[in-house]
């Protein structure tokens, strides 16, 4: 039986450890390739970290953007929204334009919509700028998913899975370290700060991504799938407006209830259409395979439980003594939950070695276990800041440990012409896990509130019931995790 060359390369990479696997399948098209790796890594982790920090960015100001933009308090809350939903439709497009045109292109334009979005919103000063520069502050975040497929191409063996690792983490430590920083830049300067030193920092990754990023042969061709492309943003668009406005609007509302099922129906339409489309935005198929399909649900998982203890960590740290929580402030919680990303990058080398001794599928495992963990040490340890801040360093551990290897076993499992779109498409899931995560949390902790000074403000019991929920979530995840064939090509190969 003859194969053809994709199953070949695709058989040979399951058969092998992912690190080797990996890169045997991306030669260097340079010479001095190898010897330009590790600039290449650092540049990609650098942009890859302040294209995440977008997700806290607005947060030391989020009380007082209402009266900024001269809005109502509903309208404002969008102004987050707005940058979930630019994440989650990039990522899978943004992969999938990649794999087209050249990772290069796509990270240079990403870098180039960070720059735009955020002199929009330095600029603007009413709700509408802020919204658009907000949404396309989101948007660079494919940037994310484009680097880790590049990092296949352009590391040499013993360099591939550290990087990854490296680039998977900036994920969570971009969130982390966001809050304290933009807390620290609200504070000492104007609101708009924000956006302008978000605006010179990109600047700054699109010069390094002209300068040190090599424009490799890496395109496959091929035409965009643009109604693939409108009707996922339709989809996704609708259910997540759904899930992340559902406490505001009401969850058994028609507006809810409304956005919801157009997302699941477009959603429905898109995977028929795509699975008939000659040159798919993501190819189904390729993702229904078992480890592909079984490692982006544990990335929902996971990234429930990497969401859960950045949600609800710093809210219990900043409800007032009086109330039973400990009275810090913005700037103090940002502290307090820093180590927590730094520990993310720092356990990057650390599930570089776990995936090349253990394989990625064990060090998935060993992630989410120790999320788990960390999230049963805040259950039982929650009386003083200290040990919320030990708890979430557990967490992040175990976040930086699972999100590298996540993209690990996505790409031994598709073939090189799909890596981007397939990273892209493990980023989204993460993202629904996220945003799963961030409406399950408001619903317990609105379930048991105290009243003080006109306010609601969870209770003692509303913290514990989300670190018990967190808990199995990440549980959960290991248990998905184990399910992952350990070498789903090696039937194939005896069939063949």
């Amino acid at each position: 039986m003859t194969r053809s060359p994709d199953a070949a390369e695709s058989m040979s990479r399951d058969d092998a450890t992912p690190s080797t696997a990996i890169s045997d399948t991306a030669t260097p098209s340079t010479p001095d390739m190898p010897r330009n790796a590790l600039a290449i890594v650092i540049t990609l982790c650098f942009g890859g970290l302040v294209a995440s920090l977008m997700q806290t960015l607005i947060i030391p100001v989020q009380p007082e953007l209402p009266q900024l933009l001269n809005t109502s308090i509903s309208n404002a809350s969008w102004i987050i929204t707005a940058t979930l939903l630019g994440g989650a439709v990039a990522m899978p497009i943004a992969g999938r334009l990649g794999d087209m045109y050249g990772k290069q292109r796509v990270i240079l334009a990403s870098s180039v919509l960070l720059v735009v979005g955020s002199l929009i919103c330095a600029i603007g000063g009413s709700l509408l700028p802020m919204l658009i520069g907000r949404t396309v502050q989101g948007l660079a975040m494919g940037f994310i998913p484009v680097g880790i497929s590049l990092m296949r191409e352009v590391t040499p063996p013993r360099l591939t899975s550290m990087a990854v690792a490296a680039m998977s983490a900036t994920l969570g430590v971009g969130g982390a370290i966001g809050l304290p920083l933009s807390a620290w830049v609200a504070q000492t300067w104007d609101w708009r700060a924000l956006f302008w030193t978000s605006a010179g920092l990109a600047v700054i990754i699109t010069v390094l991504v002209l300068t040190v990023i090599p424009n490799i042969a890496d395109n496959a061709g091929g035409k965009l799938d643009v109604v693939g492309a409108i009707g996922l943003s339709v989809g996704l668009c609708g259910a997540l407006i759904a899930i992340s406005k559902g406490k505001d609007w009401g969850w058994t509302s028609g507006t809810t209830l409304g956005f919801f099922a157009l997302g699941i129906v477009v959603l429905l339409a898109w995977a028929y259409f795509e699975l008939r489309h000659s040159d798919p935005l993501v190819d189904l198929r390729s993702s229904a395979k078992p480890t592909v399909l079984l490692t982006n649900i544990a990335a929902i998982a996971i990234g429930f439980g990497m969401m859960a203890q950045a949600i609800v960590v710093p809210m219990m740290l900043e409800v007032p003594e009086a109330a039973g929580g400990f009275g810090q402030t913005i700037l103090q919680t940002g502290l307090w939950m820093a180590p927590g990303g730094i520990m993310m990058m720092v356990f990057a080398p650390v599930s570089g070695t776990l995936i090349n001794n253990l394989g990625p599928k064990l060090t998935l495992a060993i992630g989410a276990a120790v999320l788990g963990v960390g999230y049963l040490t805040a259950f039982f340890l929650m009386n003083a800041p200290w040990q919320l801040a030990v708890a979430s360093i557990i967490a992040s551990a175990g976040v930086g440990i699972g999100y590298a290897a996540m993209p690990t076993l996505v790409m031994g499992a598709v073939p090189l012409t799909e890596a981007g779109a397939a990273v892209g498409l493990n980023g989204l899931m993460r993202s629904v896990g996220t945003t799963l995560s961030s409406a399950i949390m408001a619903v317990v902790l609105a379930a048991s509130t105290v009243s003080m000074g006109g306010h609601d403000i969870p209770t003692h019991t509303a913290f514990k019931w989300c670190f018990l929920i967190g808990a199995i979530a990440a549980f959960v995840g290991v248990a998905i995790t184990m399910l992952i064939p350990r070498s789903a090509s090696t039937t194939e190969e005896t069939v063949a």
